[in-house]
């Protein structure tokens, strides 16, 4: 595994990539950039099990000491579970919005007696070759964040970050400022106020928070507000950008001679 863990928790500027497209060659590449880490979503991406297993041979295969995070669908600990088994470095729950819920989530991420993680030889444990070292150390090693994402996750955030086991918190800056009737408005006065609750609450108990920039335009504001750490940009977002850029280009070129 990855040192992520420490990294995160020691509030180092670490930066990470998320990636939507279901498919190893992406994972590597993303990983190959120099990002600390690659987020592999699948909760609003339609990649199974198998694929996350292959993306993240992809990610070991890449040059650098990138970590791999995958956000499951729902804070469910059979998703959960079987997500860790495939060998993650972190792994992130969505809309987590009481203490009771992160302690849950902390539960199914913890083998016994710290939690009640099931035991089984996957690929995490190198499929059992090194099975008692991998549950000896997997409780200290694996990144657990939780999202913040709904006005009842703000209400709570000093809650949910002081339940032991949660190393960093995840502003979903889309589906908060929607819930809160601004939907991608993020210097709206509710908004706002908002994300700054989140980050004073959290860094009272020194728990970190990161987020989102879907724009290299809001990266900036980001670390000016007080962002931990951040997610750079998606896939999906950069393939969209480079394409939009080199069409704009051709045109230009065109209307010039």
């Amino acid at each position: 595994m990855s040192d992520l863990r420490a990294a995160v928790r020691r509030r180092d500027p670490v930066a990470g990539t998320w990636v939507s497209v279901g498919h190893p060659e992406v994972a590597e590449l993303s990983a190959s950039l120099g990002f600390d880490f690659v987020t592999i979503d699948t909760e609003h991406a339609p990649t199974d099990l198998e694929t996350v297993e292959n993306m993240l041979r992809g990610v070991a295969a890449a040059p650098g000491d990138a970590g791999a995070v995958v956000r499951v669908p729902w804070n469910d600990p059979v998703r959960i579970k079987r997500v860790l088994d495939t060998g993650v470095d972190g792994v992130m729950a969505p809309m987590v919005d009481t203490a009771a819920e992160a302690r849950a989530f902390v539960d199914a991420v913890r083998y016994p007696p710290e939690g009640s993680r099931g035991m089984a030889a996957a690929r995490a444990s190198n499929y059992g070759l090194d099975f008692e070292e991998y549950v000896a150390s997997a409780n200290d090693a694996i990144l657990t964040v939780v999202q913040i994402e709904s006005r009842t996750g703000v209400a709570n955030t000093g809650a949910i970050a002081a339940v032991e086991g949660i190393d960093a918190l995840l502003v979903g800056p889309a589906d908060l400022s929607a819930s809160l009737g601004a939907l991608g408005e993020f210097d709206d006065e509710a908004v706002a106020g908002a994300i700054g609750d989140v980050l004073d609450a959290a860094h009272e108990v020194d728990v970190p928070v990161g987020t989102l920039a879907t724009s290299t335009d809001q990266i900036a504001d980001w670390v000016d507000r007080g962002f931990d750490f951040l997610v750079v940009g998606t896939d999906v977002g950069y393939l969209a950008a480079g394409g939009q850029a080199a069409l704009a280009t051709y045109r230009r070129s065109l209307d010039d001679e």
